[in-house]
């Protein structure tokens, strides 16, 4: 572990489970104080398809998890559909830990149907968590930054946010993914253009998605039988890197967490930090849109 990130603090939405919790543990491993948030402290209830299960995972053990692990993270739960609650956020983890120098959007909602079928309640809550939640936060964190000299936001993006393959697969057909891609596309760009915005301020913008998809609770649904995941320390290690130069040398990048390790010779380690990953090539067919080093 280098603990690189010693005397800085994070704040990783939607961190009760999945890719979350991996990035708030990653973090951790290298000294972070991370700051933990989702709707509350024990598994929660979530609805898709208008049908209400609760998924495995919450803050208390992503806590624990880490901390068992040597590092140290603090639970603030907060839920994000709540107006009140997202505009507290970043003024309760600033009165906790005294600063904010990373900001990872990482919560999300995923509810899939096509275009046809989708009701305006999911579009709407799609667009809050995928694009609304992110800018609202980061226009909080932005002066606190700015104040600090420095800061890095990352926003969790998605490989479907790029030009689906053509000719079509069957699954583009009947995924029923086209609000999200949309909206993670509309992140990627939203990505760089906030990171011209905050360059002169030394505040680092960038995106990371994974190059395939990940298996987390909230995908397994989501995901067809047989679709081949990539583990999640590559995502984690490539946010990781995106949290470590100054924005004049690495702001406005639209990564991938197989892609852009490969390419640039980035070692991957477990998540708490202490062995490094063998190399793992992004496979042929991921999609081509994507540029390795996330340029």
């Amino acid at each position: 572990m280098t603990q690189s990130l010693i005397g800085r603090t994070a704040l990783v939405t939607g961190s009760s489970r999945g890719i979350g919790r991996a990035i708030a543990q990653r973090l951790a491993a290298e000294g972070a104080t991370v700051v933990v948030t989702a709707r509350s402290r024990q598994p929660s209830e979530s609805t898709r398809n208008g049908q209400a299960a609760t998924l495995a995972g919450s803050l208390d053990e992503t806590v624990d998890l880490i901390e068992a692990a040597g590092g140290h993270a603090i639970a603030i739960p907060a839920d994000i559909d709540d107006p009140h609650d997202l505009d507290r956020l970043v003024d309760a983890v600033v009165e906790h830990t005294g600063r904010l120098d990373i900001l990872v959007n990482n919560a999300g909602f995923a509810d899939y149907a096509v275009v046809e079928e989708m009701t305006a309640e999911t579009f709407d809550r799609t667009v809050n968590h995928y694009l609304r939640v992110p800018f609202l936060l980061s226009q909080k964190v932005i002066p606190h930054m700015r104040k600090q000299g420095r800061g890095w936001i990352v926003n969790i993006g998605s490989s479907t946010g790029m030009s689906p393959i053509r000719p079509f697969r069957d699954y583009n057909k009947t995924s029923g993914d086209v609000l999200y891609a949309s909206m993670k596309a509309a992140l990627h760009r939203f990505t760089q253009g906030l990171a011209a915005e905050t360059l002169d301020d030394d505040i680092a913008v960038n995106a990371v998605g994974p190059s395939t998809a990940i298996m987390t609770p909230g995908a397994a649904a989501l995901l067809p039988d047989g679709y081949e995941t990539e583990p999640v320390e590559y995502l984690a290690e490539t946010v990781l890197a995106m949290c470590r130069l100054p924005a004049a040398e690495r702001t406005g990048h639209v990564a991938f967490s197989l892609h852009y390790p490969w390419s640039t010779g980035l070692p991957v380690m477990t998540l708490d930090g202490g062995t490094e990953l063998p190399r793992r090539e992004p496979p042929e067919w991921a999609n081509p849109n994507i540029r390795p080093q996330g340029l």
